[in-house]
């Protein structure tokens, strides 16, 4: 019965003592949470998040850092995505980048390797890595191998064949992300873009403070992030301050249906004048006795040439007639 205790225990035992053997998980590198969105497979420590495998980091739009354990750091730029996995054996790493821009400055491992949407970069000698990588949305890869002792890339297609050796010191831009389409002479930055003053400080009445993202487009309404795809808002244009001391009035909107203002009823109009119905002319001869009409006029005394020679006797004939009297206008 002792016998059956004992190996009861080994067997529940032994897998607690293999898993006390083996090491927890190393970290590859370790970033700021209040820089980035950071999920996948991590630890998360205060405000630092450990990154221990497939790690996806989202830029906010001030960027990140992530802090390899291995030596050296990774700048994420504002807004950038990239991935941190491991590659091969050791402390290799690869790195990812889905759009943006980022900066590497590490010394190289001989499996290390790079990706972009469209480029695998690999490792065909040692030195020390200081790589600026910008990938805008039509797949432009602008790339900047930094330093004379820099570890020369080997760059290949995703979906192709082509091939391209980056030298140490060079600085390229692949048209499309193809290495058929070189620019040989690149002049644009490939890295985080600079900052600004007007994106630096801004003096306020307490000293200096970092300002708003809203506040540096006001102050830089064309940044260089703008450029190089690495602002999620477009640019705001200030709006010139009105006229005089005038003070613009207050803007708002709610969701919420506005409650009509009540209706003042419209002044109400003096009324017309009525005219009252004329009577029919018919009503009128009925009303009016006949006695009361006037009498159509007399028409006028004919002047014809034989009327005159009636008249002309008539006088002759009877010269104290009243109608002997000589006519008005005869």
């Amino acid at each position: 019965m002792k016998r059956k205790l004992l190996s009861l225990v080994v067997v529940f035992a032994a897998p607690a003592l293999v898993a006390q053997q083996q090491p927890a998980p190393k970290s590859m590198g370790s970033v700021a949470t209040t820089d980035a969105q950071v999920t996948g497979g991590l630890e998360v420590n205060g405000q630092r998040a450990h990154l221990i495998s497939n790690a996806s980091i989202t830029a906010y739009d001030h960027g990140a850092q992530i802090d390899l354990d291995r030596g050296g750091d990774v700048q994420v730029c504002a807004t950038s995505a990239f991935h941190l996995l491991r590659s091969g054996s050791g402390d290799a790493l690869l790195f990812a980048l889905d759009r943006g821009a980022i900066q590497i400055r590490t010394m190289s491992r001989s499996q290390d390797a790079i990706l972009t949407p469209d480029l695998r970069f690999t490792m065909l000698t040692a030195g020390p890595l200081d790589l600026r990588m910008r990938v805008t949305r039509e797949g432009d890869t602008c790339v900047e191998n930094r330093g004379e002792t820099a570890p020369v890339l080997e760059i290949t297609e995703g979906f192709g064949d082509g091939t391209y050796h980056l030298a140490p010191g060079q600085h390229v831009l692949f048209e499309h992300g193809s290495v058929r389409e070189v620019v040989d002479r690149e002049q644009s930055n490939c890295g985080c873009p600079p900052l600004t003053p007007a994106m630096t400080t801004v003096a306020t009445t307490n000293g200096t403070s970092v300002p708003t993202p809203q506040q540096a487009a006001v102050l830089n309404p064309f940044p260089t992030a703008q450029s190089a795809d690495l602002s999620s808002t477009p640019p705001i244009v200030p709006i010139a301050p009105p006229a005089g001391n005038a003070t613009p009035a207050a803007l708002s909107y709610s969701a919420a249906p506005a409650t009509p203002p009540a209706q003042t009823p419209p002044p109400q109009a003096a009324p017309a004048p009525v005219t009252p119905p004329q009577p029919h002319a018919s009503a009128v001869a009925a009303v009016v006795p006949a006695s009361a009409v006037a009498p159509p006029p007399t028409p006028p005394e004919s002047h014809s040439f034989a009327h005159k020679i009636g008249r002309f006797f008539h006088r002759l004939f009877h010269p104290n007639s009243p109608a002997a009297a000589p006519a008005t206008g005869s």
